[in-house]
C-alpha cells in the first residue's frame, strides 16, 4: 500500500489500483454455510454504491455518526468503508438514539428505531438477500442500493486528521485507522498476499482489525468467519488448508 494513504478509503484505492481482481474478503457464515468471496474490486463497487446511498439518499456528510449495528459480516466492511469514503463517523455498537443515521441487522431493528434520523435494515441473508417484508420506518439495504452509481466522489473532501471510529468507547480519525492497522500488520508479520483468517467479532478493535483492516493495510485479504465455533478443529484445518490460510486470529 501507499504511504500516502491516510484513510481507510485511501487503502481500499490503492487495493484497487494494484490487483483489483485478487480476493479481498472471504465471507463464511458456519450457522448457515454461506460462503461469500469478493475481490478488491467487487468489493470497492459494494463500497462505492454504499457510498453514494449514504451521501445522497440518506445525506450523509463529514461529521455525522452513523450507528453499526450490524455482526462481523461481510456487508459490515462495506459500510465501514462506505463511512470513510464519505467522512461519516462509523459508531460500531452506537447509540442510535444519538446518531444520524442508523444500520441495523434484523437482531436489532428494535433498538435502532430509537434512532430520530435516517434508518436502514439489512437481512444479512446469503448474495446479500432483501426482508421477505421491508421493516416499518427503515429502508431496505438490498433493496436501495443496487440502482446506485457504481464510482463515488464526496461532496467534501476528507479529513485524515476528523473522527473516523467509534468502538469499545475509543475515538479513532481515520488516519488513525490507517495507523493502527499497519502497526497491527506488522505485528502479525502481514504482507501482500497473506491471508488472515478472523473469527473475532466486530466489537472491539481487535476484531475490526483483524477482519478488515489489517489485511487491506498490507496488501493482504482476510477470511472472515461468523459463528466459527460450529466449525470444529477438523472443519477449521481443512478450511484453513482449501483458503490457503496464512495467519490466524480467532
Amino acid at each position: 500500500m501507499n504511504a500516502t494513504d491516510r484513510t481507510p478509503a485511501d487503502l481500499l484505492r490503492s487495493a484497487l489500483a494494484a490487483d483489483p481482481g485478487r480476493p479481498l474478503v472471504t465471507f463464511y457464515d458456519d450457522a448457515t454455510g454461506e460462503r461469500v468471496e469478493l475481490s478488491v474490486a467487487t468489493f470497492a463497487n459494494w463500497v462505492a454504491k454504499t457510498a453514494n446511498l449514504l451521501q445522497g439518499d440518506l445525506a450523509a456528510g463529514p461529521g455525522d455518526r452513523l450507528a453499526l449495528l450490524l455482526p462481523a459480516h461481510w456487508q459490515s466492511a462495506v459500510w465501514l468503508l462506505a463511512c470513510a469514503s464519505v467522512g461519516v463517523v462509523a459508531e460500531v455498537g452506537g447509540d442510535p438514539a444519538g446518531a444520524d443515521v442508523v444500520v441495523s441487522g434484523p437482531d436489532t431493528l428494535e433498538a435502532a428505531s430509537a434512532c430520530p434520523g435516517e434508518r436502514v435494515a439489512l437481512a444479512l441473508r446469503p448474495l446479500g438477500g432483501r426482508f421477505p417484508q421491508p421493516p416499518a420506518g427503515f429502508a431496505d439495504y438490498a433493496v436501495e442500493v443496487p440502482s446506485q452509481g457504481d464510482r463515488f466522489a464526496p461532496f467534501a473532501p476528507v479529513d485524515p486528521d476528523a473522527p473516523g471510529l467509534s468502538v469499545g468507547g475509543e475515538e479513532l480519525s481515520h488516519a488513525e485507522v490507517v495507523e493502527r492497522a499497519r502497526a497491527d500488520a506488522a505485528e502479525l508479520g502481514l504482507g501482500p498476499g497473506s491471508r488472515l483468517l478472523s473469527g473475532r467479532g466486530y466489537d472491539t478493535w481487535q476484531g475490526l482489525s483483524s477482519g478488515l483492516y489489517a489485511a487491506l493495510a498490507a496488501g493482504g485479504s482476510v477470511v472472515l468467519c461468523r459463528h466459527l465455533d460450529r466449525l470444529g478443529a477438523e472443519g477449521l484445518a481443512k478450511r484453513t488448508e482449501a483458503e490457503r490460510v496464512t495467519h490466524t486470529s480467532a
